[in-house]
């Protein structure tokens, strides 16, 4: 909760790569760089916004409702693709290269890992909106940053930015917003650091109304997934379960029926080959401060970690090894393939 006099800021939530035990040994001081400049991506248009508003859009997505107003629809999707030059915020050290489209919602875009040449957050090569949004249009990889309500409503909308450079060589950026539904301001901080290996985010969300304020908050860190991808959650996980508490399955091999998909064979669902269909699995009751995927066939991956007493969800989210992710890699995507949340 966020009262009318203050702000809640959520550290620590940290993304980064699994390397191996060697390279730590090289890692040595050195200098972040940020910097604009502007990137062509082939996208696809969109239609006009809608001029009049609805106050409410009557469909229940995973609890929450359908509340648009004053914010357009943006659900007029076309096949017209063309080049489009974004303005991106590209911060660098010697290990990590990462980059910002503050246009399109402040999404972190790409995030290589220089040493291996790796992108260990999932990089989507076209901007293809499909009608997943609560206002329609929603686009798939990268991180992106839902404040306040499901996923955020302005998640295809230009944000604010700003770029800060810390007393100790780090280096921000700064991407946020005044969320008119809910009258309160968010921020999200990505910061690198001098010979650090990882990307620290930082969350502020501030209430600028004089009552208090309730707010929901989760963040989509999609990965590249194949038959080599397998989820870690942490070792204390042994059960995991489905959104509201309404459906749990054992941890990592499932023996059971799950959200209407048959398990009862024992499949090892930490794999992404061995999830059917679109599901979620939240990590039941962990102690820990980590979750990971890693590709085996690459031998590299992804961590986020947090401190569990704050940032107590853990979830892994697919569309499922079938046809029906074959159809939403098609429109999502031209060639990138399939992905996971993280």
């Amino acid at each position: 909760m966020i009262d009318q006099n203050g702000k809640l800021s959520i550290r620590g939530i940290v993304l980064f790569v699994l390397f191996l035990p060697q390279l730590f040994s090289c890692i040595r001081k050195d200098g972040v760089e940020i910097r604009e400049e502007q990137i062509t991506v082939p996208t696809y248009l969109l239609g006009a916004n809608e001029i009049n508003p609805p106050f409410y859009v009557p469909k229940d997505v995973q609890g929450t409702k359908g509340f648009v107003y004053p914010y357009a629809m943006q659900d007029k999707l076309t096949d017209k693709r063309t080049d489009v030059a974004y303005k991106a915020v590209i911060l660098e050290n010697k290990y990590l290269k990462i980059c910002v489209l503050p246009e399109l919602g402040g999404r972190l875009y790409y995030a290589l890992d220089k040493t291996n040449k790796y992108d260990f957050v999932y990089y989507n090569k076209v901007i293809k909106p499909a009608l997943i949004g609560t206002t329609g249009a929603w686009i798939s990889g990268g991180g992106e940053w839902n404040a306040n309500h499901h996923h955020r409503i302005s998640a295809h909308l230009p944000c604010d930015y700003r770029i800060a450079e810390n007393g100790d060589g780090s280096k921000t950026i700064w991407i946020g917003e005044y969320e008119k539904r809910h009258s309160t301001r968010w921020e999200v901080g990505l910061t690198l650091h001098p010979g650090k290996a990882y990307i620290e985010k930082d969350v502020k969300m501030l209430n600028v109304t004089s009552i208090v304020n309730s707010f929901l908050y989760f963040a989509n860190i999609a990965v590249h997934a194949n038959e080599n991808y397998q989820v870690i959650f942490p070792p204390d996980v042994e059960r995991a379960v489905y959104h509201h508490k309404i459906e749990f399955t054992d941890w990592p091999v499932s023996r059971q029926f799950y959200r209407g998909i048959d398990f009862t064979k024992g499949y090892d669902i930490s794999w992404w080959k061995n999830t059917f269909a679109p599901t979620s699995f939240f990590a039941w009751d962990t102690k820990m401060d980590f979750l990971a995927g890693i590709d085996h066939g690459k031998d590299a991956g992804t961590v986020l970690v947090g401190d569990h007493r704050t940032l107590t969800g853990k979830k892994f989210w697919n569309w499922g090894n079938n046809d029906i992710s074959r159809m939403w890699d098609g429109l999502l995507t031209d060639k990138d393939g399939p992905y996971i949340d993280l």
